[in-house]
């Protein structure tokens, strides 16, 4: 996955301006990291990635690169 582009599609989903979410960056860091933006992320990974994201998964994550790798372990 490229994670370029991963930012660039989570940006996107959660309405934030381009280039606000980076790789590295603590979800608790996110400005605007919360229920509605959880939900807006596991819509992205069903239609852009295709794969089903358990809710139950999501508090584990601590980062942006978390997120992605919760998308490729469910893509496995």
């Amino acid at each position: 996955m490229d994670l370029n582009a991963f930012c660039a599609k989570l940006d996107e989903a959660l309405d934030v301006p381009p280039g606000t979410v980076r790789p590295d960056q603590a979800l608790d860091q996110l400005e605007g990291w919360d229920s509605v933006a959880v939900l807006a992320f596991i819509a992205m990974a069903d239609t852009e990635y295709g794969v089903s994201v358990p809710a139950k998964d999501i508090p584990e994550c601590r980062t942006i690169n978390d997120l992605a790798n919760l998308i490729l372990r469910q893509k496995a």
